[in-house]
């Protein structure tokens, strides 16, 4: 008799989790080990936005073919792909080394958000999907966690060499339980009828509007829920890649850490951003079950997160360092919220087999975007430096990105204001599933 079990759809989503930690420890070995690194080896803060720049700009490049990928090759060959990067940092010397490795770590791992919600739409009913996302983009948070935990004792005690090295190793290990594990829900030797039925529910209270026809990757711009997507994606995540490599620098700035103190405040911040991943997809998951449509539930979550933003805008008054850590996890935390539901967006809004297309597209904007906010970044914080005043510099970005979040919200909402199901072989927008009771 074989061996099934009710749930296995949760082991998919530890998978899928531990892949995206992997991908978000080694993406963050660099910005820890800044400080040490630019005075090494001579770096501006311009020249660190220049890497920072690649890495995201060949993101967004890798972003406009990994999404299509996956929808065509399938999430299995799609995630073989994108979590297998190099260790090749270790052995660099000199900036354009650090730029080409960041190019292809950017690369390599655009992939990994498209495959993640693509497998979630097959493996998840609609009321658990941004729960399961919630805590699949919560790896990003604990990836955030490990690399200040590891990297000041790894580079402090063998070496900065060592902190590449050793960050990219999990991903083969990975690769090796993903293999082996993987298979769609339908094929699955080891997913029972009654899990199978619950994985179905959306099919069979006529939720998908899905008829097997191929969809062309431009033909999604013609839809507004595409360039809602693409709104929200492109305006928001700059913050976080802001967040994520530039406070091992800010806290090196405005409280004189150096590389063995900066781990208790990083720690915390991204620890926060965990809690705030789940929270944020919980929530949402929590309204649909009590009955509110998916748009609504949906809405009403990420303007809640967008408010929560706002106070990091205090910074610029705050001098304890506590308090700013308080701050910044807030900030990160309702981030993180935000991300789980935007990504969620895409499955609320499309049929399965464009749903890693349609968060190419959000991750492409997202990339081109944070690809040029770091010169903002750099050129910002260079010239208040030569004034003296980097603090200012720091300041002046907090209360740009505590506006943000407010700003797209309501820029989604003008561009497609109902969030319903898009048809793809009608003009009208299906309203049949907006709501969705629990059973």
């Amino acid at each position: 008799m074989k061996n099934v079990l009710v749930h296995y759809r949760w082991r998919i989503c530890a998978l899928l989790f531990i892949a995206i930690t992997i991908n978000y420890l080694d993406r963050q070995v660099l910005g820890i080990l800044k400080p040490e690194l630019a005075a090494r080896f001579h770096w501006t803060e311009s020249d660190y936005g220049y890497v920072v720049t690649v890495f995201a700009f060949c993101y967004a490049l890798g972003m406009i073919f990994a999404g299509k990928f996956a929808d065509r090759f399938g999430v299995k060959i799609g995630y073989s792909v994108c979590v297998l990067v190099c260790c090749g940092h270790a052995f660099i010397r000199n900036m354009l080394g650090f730029g080409v490795m960041r190019a292809f770590l950017g690369l390599a791992e655009a992939g990994s958000f498209p495959c993640a919600v693509k497998a979630v739409s097959e493996w998840f009913p609609r009321k658990e999907q941004s729960l399961a996302v919630g805590i699949i983009t919560s790896g990003t948070s604990i990836g955030a966690v490990l690399a200040p935990a590891l990297v000041p004792w790894l580079a402090v005690s063998y070496g900065w060499q060592s902190a590449f090295l050793l960050t990219g190793i999990p991903g083969f290990i990975w690769f090796a339980f993903w293999y082996v594990m993987y298979h769609g829900p339908q094929k699955h030797l080891r997913v029972s009828p009654q899990e199978l039925e619950v994985i179905g529910q959306d099919q069979e209270a006529g939720l998908e509007q899905d008829d097997g026809q191929t969809v062309g990757w431009f033909s999604l711009f013609k839809h507004r829920a595409t360039w809602s997507i693409l709104v929200g994606k492109g305006m928001t995540d700059p913050i976080w890649w802001f967040l994520l490599f530039w406070l091992p620098s800010y806290f090196n700035s405005r409280f004189h850490l150096d590389l063995q103190h900066l781990g208790l405040p990083l720690i915390i911040v991204y620890i926060s951003t965990s809690i705030g991943s789940v929270l944020g997809g919980a929530a949402a998951s929590k309204l649909i079950a009590r009955g509110w449509s998916v748009s609504h539930a949906r809405q009403t979550t990420m303007l809640g997160l967008a408010v929560l933003v706002m106070p990091m805008m205090a910074a610029p008054w705050i001098d304890n360092m506590w308090v700013i850590v308080g701050l910044l996890s807030l900030t990160v935390a309702a981030h993180q919220g935000w991300s789980a539901n935007m990504f969620t967006l895409a499955s609320d809004m499309f049929p399965k087999r464009v749903v890693a297309s349609v968060v190419g597209i959000g991750g492409m904007a997202s990339g081109l975007t944070s690809a040029l906010f770091p010169f903002v970044v750099g050129a910002v914080l260079d010239h208040f430096n030569l004034l003296g005043r980097i603090g200012l510099g720091y300041n002046l970005l907090f209360i740009l990105c505590g506006f943000t979040y407010i700003a797209a919200w309501l820029c989604m909402r003008l561009i497609y204001p109902s969030q319903n199901s898009v048809s793809l072989t009608q003009t009208t927008v299906q309203n049949a599933h907006t709501t969705a009771r629990p059973s």
